[in-house]
C-alpha cells in the first residue's frame, strides 16, 4: 500500500532583464492594470506627470509602462517585480516624509496593495507611450474575426472509425484526432467513470451503495440512468451554482472598506442555485439577473424571485465610504456584465477605446449610462451604515411604505452626521465664549460680554436624541420584514463619456444602447425606464454571436478541465482561438434548439465517448499533443476547494445536505465597522460549501488555503495550486483531525473486524475495495500506532479507535482522494 501525499510545486515569477526587451503579459495581468492602476494614475497622477497634463514635475511622466521603467530626476519609478525598490510604491505607502504622493491626500489601503501587486507580477501595461488618439476601426474587417461571425451550423463530419462515436460530439472529436495523427484512449473502468460523474454532476462522492448498484447494473442504458438520477439531485445545483457563483464574484459582504455584511445577499445565491436545479432556460436566467424587476410574472412570489435575481447586479463590489465612489461599482458591473456573459473585456474601453477589440469608449458609456440610470441597493458604509433603496419582499402599500421607511432611515444616517457636526462646532464655539468672557473687558466695548445668539449645544443633542429614537424604531420595524439586495428603477437619462475614465471630465453625451460590434442598438423612443430590460433582451437573443458559445464553453469546461476556447472570459483578439471551432458552433446551435436547456447539454456531453476516456498516459500521442488539446484522453484533476470539504464531510457523515439560509450576522442596527476595525467573521457550518459565508477583503480560511475563487473578480477558471501548506492542513488541521476521528466512529460502528474495517474505509473514502497488500499493510500501520499510543495518557479503550482515526486521516490524504480521473 502506498500513500502518495500531495505534491508540492513551487513556482517563481519570470521577469524581463530589463526595459528594453519585449515583455508579453497575460491578459488577465493587463485587465489587472486596465482595472487597477490605471484608472488611479489618470485621476491622482496626470495632472502633474503627463505630456497632457499641466506641468510635468520631477522629469517624471506616466504615459506610458517605458516612461515608469525610466522614471525622473530621482531614479526609475518602477522596477517590474520588486516594490520595495520602486519609487512609486515607496510614494504611496506615504513612509519617507520627504517623498508622499498624492501630495495631499494618501491613497486608501486596497489601492497601495494593488500598486505592490501590479508590481510584484512585472508591471504589466500595454502602454507603449504613443498619445492617445481616437480609434478608427474597420467594422466590416471585425465582424469577420471568429467571435463576432454569426454562429454557423457546421455539418458533422464522416470519419473512418464511426464505429467509435457515440454520438455526434465523438465526430467532431475524432475527425481532429485524425487531422493530426492521434488515437482516443480506452474507455475508464466504471468505478471511475461513476466518481468522475457524480463529482462532476454534484461535487460529491458517489455512496458504496451507489458505486455497487452501477457495478452491478449491466443493461445498456446503465450510466444513462446515472446521469438522469445525478442531474434530478438536488446537490446538481449546489454544484454547478458554484460555477456560476465563481464567474459573477458572489460574496455575502460589499468589498468596501469596512465589508459591511450584506445579511439578504444569500437570497441571489439561492436563486441561482434552485435555477440550475429547475433548469432555468439560460437565456431566461440573464433576462432575470439583469432586469428580473421589470419582467412579467404569473404570481407575486414569482415577481419576488425575479426581483432577488437582479442580486447579480447588486452584488457588485462598492469601494471606499462615500458616494463619489459609485462610478468605481457601476465599472466593476460593466466589467463582469462583458465576461461573464459576452466573453469580453469591455472594462478596458473605460478611459479610451478598446485597444485590440472592436469596442469604443462611446459604447463603454453607452453601457454605463443604462446602469447609471439604474438604483442599487445601499449595503452601508463606516459613514452611512443603515441600508438604502433595498426591494421589500413585501407587496402592495406596505411593500411601499416600508421602502419609504428605508430611504428615511438613510436619510435620518446623513441627518445625524451633520447635527453631530453642529454640535462639536457649538461646543468649540462655548469653550471660545467663556474663554473671552474671562478676559477683562475692553473699556468701550459692553457688547462684548453679551450672550452668544442662535442655536446651542443642547439644541443640537435634543434633535439628535429624537433622530436616534426614530431611528431605532425604524430599525426595529424594518427589520422584521424580507427584502432583497436588489436594483431598481432609477431616473433614466444618458450619461457623458468620462475622459480618460475621469467622472470629473466631461465629454460628449453617448446615448444608451448596445456595444456597435454586436448590433449597436438604441433605446427605443418611448422608452421610459434604465434601458436594462432592452439590454437583457439584446445579451440573450438568439442572434447574439456571443451569449451561446460563452456558455457551452464554460459547460464544456467544467466537464473536461479546460474550454474548447481556453480563455472563457475573453473570446476577443486577446484570447486564446478555440480547438474545435466547428463543435463549439455546433454545442452553441443545439444549446439554442434545446431551448437553451443546461442540463441538456450535459446530458449531450456526458454520454459522449470522449468524456468516457480513461486518463492513461500514451507517449506516442503526449509527443504529438501534450496539453491534450485535441483530446486524445481524459483529463485528471484535483478536487476543487469545495468539494474537497464536502467529501471529507459526506464519507464521515457530518454533511447536512439542505440548503443554507441566512448566516448568523449580528443585528443590523449593530452594524459599527470602520475601515480599522472591519467586518471580519468565519462561521462554522456542516451544510454544502457553497452555503460558507464568503467575504471579499478576507477569505474563508479553508477555501484560501485550497485555492478557492477570489470574490473581487470574475473567476473563469480557478488556479490551482500544490502547496506544503495543503499537505500540512491535511495532516494537522484540527477539522482533518476532527472528521477523521467521525470517520474512524462511522467504521467502528458498521464493521467489528478489524480487516472488515480496512476495506469499508476503502469503499467510502476511495470508491473502491482494498487489495490484499493494501490491508496487510494497513493493520500493520495501525498496529505501529496502537503502540505508540499505549505509551500515551489515551486511555486503552479509546486506543483502537484513535489508531484507525490515524488512519482515515491518511487515507483522507491521499492523492487518490484529493485527485479525480
Amino acid at each position: 500500500m502506498k500513500f502518495r501525499l500531495i505534491l508540492l510545486i513551487f513556482c517563481f515569477p519570470v521577469f524581463a532583464a530589463s526595459a528594453a526587451e519585449p515583455v508579453v503579459f497575460a491578459p488577465e495581468q493587463l485587465d489587472f492594470f486596465e482595472k487597477k492602476v490605471r484608472p488611479v494614475l489618470t485621476e491622482q497622477c496626470t495632472k502633474c506627470h503627463s505630456a497632457q497634463g499641466e506641468k510635468i514635475k520631477g522629469g517624471l511622466t506616466i504615459d506610458s509602462r517605458a516612461a515608469l521603467l525610466k522614471g525622473g530626476d530621482t531614479g526609475a519609478a518602477v522596477v517590474p517585480g520588486e516594490p520595495e525598490k520602486s519609487l512609486l510604491i515607496h510614494a504611496i505607502e506615504w513612509g519617507d516624509e520627504d517623498l508622499q504622493m498624492p501630495p495631499k491626500h494618501r491613497l486608501d489601503a486596497a489601492q497601495v496593495a494593488d500598486f505592490v501587486a501590479w508590481v510584484k507580477m512585472g508591471a504589466p501595461d500595454p502602454r507603449d507611450g504613443a498619445l492617445p488618439v481616437a480609434k478608427q476601426y474597420n467594422w466590416d474587417e471585425a465582424k469577420r474575426f471568429w467571435s463576432f461571425q454569426p454562429v454557423k451550423k457546421p455539418a458533422v463530419p464522416e470519419v473512418k472509425k464511426a464505429e467509435w462515436a457515440r454520438n455526434e460530439i465523438d465526430r467532431f472529436v475524432l475527425a481532429k484526432l485524425d487531422e493530426h495523427g492521434l488515437t482516443p484512449n480506452a474507455d475508464a473502468d466504471k468505478r471511475t467513470l461513476l466518481r468522475r460523474v457524480t463529482y462532476d454532476l454534484t461535487g460529491l462522492p458517489p455512496t458504496p451503495d451507489e458505486m455497487r448498484a452501477f457495478l452491478e447494473d449491466a443493461s445498456p442504458g446503465a450510466f444513462e440512468k446515472v446521469v438522469d438520477r445525478l442531474l434530478a439531485s438536488p446537490q446538481y445545483g449546489a454544484q454547478w451554482g458554484r460555477h456560476w457563483l465563481d464567474v459573477v464574484r458572489y460574496a455575502d459582504t460589499s468589498g468596501c472598506n469596512s465589508d459591511f455584511p450584506v445579511p439578504s445577499a444569500y437570497r441571489y445565491r439561492n436563486y441561482v442555485i434552485d435555477a440550475f436545479n429547475r433548469d432555468e432556460p439560460y437565456d431566461q436566467f440573464l433576462r432575470e439577473q439583469i432586469a428580473g424587476d421589470l419582467l412579467s410574472a404569473a404570481s407575486e412570489q414569482e415577481h419576488f424571485d425575479k426581483i432577488v435575481a437582479t442580486g447579480y447586479l447588486a452584488i457588485a463590489r462598492r469601494f471606499g465610504s462615500q458616494a463619489n465612489e459609485f462610478h468605481l461599482t457601476i465599472e466593476d458591473v460593466l466589467d463582469n456584465l462583458g465576461k461573464a456573459t459576452l466573453g469580453l473585456s469591455i472594462g478596458c474601453a473605460r478611459c479610451h477605446d478598446h485597444k485590440f477589440d472592436p469596442i469604443p469608449t462611446k459604447d463603454y458609456y453607452a453601457l454605463y449610462g443604462i446602469f447609471e440610470s439604474t438604483t442599487f441597493a445601499f449595503p452601508g458604509t463606516e459613514v452611512l451604515r443603515h441600508t438604502k433603496d433595498f426591494v421589500p419582499l413585501v407587496g402592495g402599500a406596505e411593500g411601499e411604505n416600508l421602502a419609504a421607511e428605508g430611504r428615511e432611515l438613510g436619510q435620518i444616517d446623513r441627518r445625524l452626521r451633520d447635527l453631530k457636526d453642529e454640535k462639536k462646532r457649538l461646543a468649540r464655539t462655548d469653550k471660545s465664549a467663556e474663554a473671552k468672557a474671562s478676559e477683562p473687558l475692553p473699556a468701550l466695548n459692553p457688547e462684548a460680554n453679551e450672550p452668544v445668539k442662535g442655536r446651542t449645544v443642547a439644541d443640537a443633542q435634543r434633535e439628535i436624541e429624537a433622530a436616534g429614537a426614530r431611528q431605532a424604531e425604524l430599525e426595529k420595524h424594518i427589520g422584521s420584514f424580507p427584502k432583497a439586495y436588489a436594483v431598481s428603477e432609477g431616473k433614466p437619462a444618458d450619461t457623458a463619456i468620462q475622459k480618460k475614465g475621469d467622472p470629473a471630465s466631461k465629454g460628449d453625451i453617448a446615448p444608451r444602447g448596445f456595444l456597435q460590434i454586436l448590433g449597436g442598438q438604441g433605446l427605443p423612443p418611448e422608452e421610459k425606464g434604465s434601458g436594462r430590460k432592452e439590454l437583457a433582451d439584446w445579451i440573450s437573443a438568439p442572434s447574439n454571436p456571443l451569449t451561446a458559445r460563452v456558455m457551452v464553453n464554460r459547460i464544456w469546461q467544467q466537464h473536461f478541465g479546460k474550454g474548447l476556447v481556453k480563455t472563457p472570459n475573453d473570446f476577443g483578439i486577446r484570447g486564446e482561438r478555440p480547438t474545435h471551432p466547428e463543435l463549439l458552433d455546433w454545442l452553441a446551435n443545439r444549446f439554442v434548439e434545446s431551448g437553451w436547456s443546461m442540463k441538456t447539454m450535459h446530458r449531450l456531453i456526458l454520454m459522449s465517448r470522449a468524456y468516457q476516456m480513461s486518463c492513461n498516459d500514451n507517449p506516442t500521442s503526449a509527443a504529438k499533443d501534450v496539453a491534450n488539446d485535441f483530446l486524445w484522453h481524459f483529463n485528471s484533476r484535483r478536487l476543487s476547494a469545495e468539494e474537497l470539504r464536502d467529501s471529507i464531510l459526506a464519507v464521515t457523515d457530518s454533511l447536512d445536505p439542505t440548503p443554507g439560509g441566512l448566516h448568523p450576522f449580528p443585528p443590523e442596527s449593530d452594524f459599527h465597522y470602520t475601515q480599522h476595525r472591519p467586518f471580519i467573521e468565519n462561521y462554522q457550518t456542516t451544510k454544502r460549501s457553497v452555503f460558507m459565508m464568503q467575504q471579499r477583503i478576507r477569505k474563508q480560511p479553508f477555501l484560501e488555503v485550497f485555492d478557492g475563487a477570489d470574490t473581487n473578480a470574475s473567476s473563469a477558471v480557478r488556479p490551482i495550486s500544490y502547496t506544503p501548506i495543503q499537505a500540512l492542513w491535511m495532516m494537522n488541521n484540527s477539522f482533518a483531525h476532527e472528521q477523521a476521528a467521525k470517520l474512524a466512529d462511522r467504521i467502528y460502528a458498521a464493521r467489528t473486524e478489524e480487516p472488515e474495517r480496512i476495506e469499508y474505509a476503502y469503499e467510502l473514502a476511495l470508491g473502491r475495495p482494498a487489495s490484499a497488500d493494501e490491508i496487510v499493510q494497513a493493520q500493520r500501520y495501525i498496529g505501529d500506532v496502537g503502540t505508540a499510543l499505549a505509551e500515551t495518557k489515551l486511555p486503552p479503550d479509546q486506543q483502537p479507535r484513535a489508531a484507525l482515526a490515524s488512519f482515515t486521516r491518511v487515507l483522507l490524504s491521499s492523492n487518490e482522494f484529493l485527485f479525480l480521473e
